[in-house]
């Protein structure tokens, strides 16, 4: 029996009034999703506990099979694992998104255009983090590139302090969602006056494309302990994900990371090669589970696009989970997949919420479903909840 995770971060959303009152997942053309659905058990599962903050890490660590009540430090030490950046226990590590402000008022009173800085190559943020590290980098406070706007600070003798993430805030004056430590507060401000006038951010500007024109702490946390998905399952598993946070998490349970050229976590990421790389790893490299995590609904999500929100659902079926199951289907091996979102991303708010999530449960041996589509509508119709999304591995598994 193989096992396959399909999940599209973000992808469930509210009804729209420019969809007829549809949800962007129930509006888009998902005809491989609404096959299985009609075949699997579907439901609604709740990924977030009560009390903790609606993120893809408490999120994904859950959908994995970890309680997030017990293994969640932060958000920064999952992508540290993947960075490969090493810890120690007195460390902080601390999300630095490169992203774009208005420019004319003073740094108080400016506004978040974009978290993402136009989802900036990982070449580009390289050039303009170097800039940050050659100024502002002692040994209290070490940077590391990541994965487009995303990267990192290591905090030498840290506290885990509040801090804001950017994408809840678009829009939003910043002054009340700067740290209130003066020294990270301080970098923020310099990061900035570093940034604006930066030869690559005046060149970005001219070809139309946002500034990255300061840095954003954020996610801090200390240094984590994940126990191997192997010795907790018995299952050999592999990630696929352009994203460090989620290598990051495969790091820490012991998985390995697969990773996939054109991978951009972006809507033009590659989805064909996403799915390949699945299938074989399945079939072909000895793996029992695959875990695919695409981020596109999630990023169009928060930049509030409806028309590309739904044409990245519209990949993901199409260029990513049919070839997967037209595959697996072809080798003849037995699989049960679970297709669903980690957490909503609400076109109306720009950000992640922590209401639960429709998912579908398909075994190639059963047919267990009758619902006419896979969308957020018919699961909350079909009477099933699960409250702790945690336990959803050892459902798919087959462990209870």
């Amino acid at each position: 029996m193989k096992y396959i995770v399909i999940l599209g971060d973000g992808m469930a959303d509210e009804p729209q009034e420019a969809l007829g009152g549809k949800t962007p997942l129930e509006a888009a053309k998902t005809p491989v999703m609404d096959v299985l659905a009609a075949r699997s058990e579907t439901g609604l599962l709740k990924t977030i506990p009560d009390g903790m903050s609606p993120g893809s890490d408490t999120a994904n660590l859950a959908v994995l099979g970890y309680d997030p009540k017990q293994y969640y430090t932060g958000r920064s030490p999952l992508e540290a694992l993947s960075i490969g950046v090493p810890m120690k226990e007195t460390d902080v590590a601390m999300r630095c998104n490169l992203v774009t402000l208005t420019e004319e008022e003073p740094y108080e009173q400016k506004r978040i255009i974009d978290h993402s800085s136009d989802e900036i190559s990982t070449e580009d943020a390289a050039v303009l983090l170097e800039a940050v590290k050659q100024e502002l980098e002692n040994e209290t406070y070490q940077f590391y590139t990541g994965t487009s706007y995303r990267h990192l600070v290591i905090w030498a003798n840290g506290r885990v302090e509040e801090l804001a993430a950017p994408h809840d805030h678009l829009t939003e004056v910043i002054g009340p969602y700067l740290p209130e430590n003066r020294e990270i507060r301080a970098m923020m401000e310099r990061s900035c006056e570093i940034l604006s006038g930066h030869p690559l951010n005046v060149k970005r500007k001219a070809e139309g494309k946002h500034p990255a024109n300061s840095c954003w702490f954020w996610g801090a946390g200390t240094k984590p302990f994940v126990p191997s998905f192997e010795e907790k399952y018995g299952k050999k598993g592999v990630m696929i994900s352009a994203v460090d946070l989620l290598k990051g998490i495969a790091v820490g349970a012991g998985m390995r990371n697969v990773t996939v050229p054109g991978a951009n976590g972006g809507l033009d990421t590659n989805y064909e090669g996403k799915a390949q790389a699945a299938v074989r790893a399945l079939l072909a490299e000895g793996a029992d589970l695959v875990y695919v995590h695409l981020e596109a609904p999630d990023e169009m999500g928060h930049q509030g696009s409806l028309e590309r929100k739904v044409q990245a659902i519209e990949n993901l079926d199409q260029r990513l989970l049919r070839i997967v199951k037209e595959q697996m289907d072809a080798s003849g091996e037995e699989y049960r997949m679970l297709v669903l979102p980690d957490h909503p991303t609400p076109l109306r708010t720009r950000t992640h919420s922590a209401e639960p999530v429709p998912y579908l449960l398909y075994d190639s041996r059963k047919e267990l479903g009758t619902c006419s589509c896979y969308c957020e509508r018919t699961a909350g119709q079909s009477g099933i909840f699960r409250p702790e999304g945690y336990r959803m591995m050892d459902i798919l598994l087959e462990k209870r």
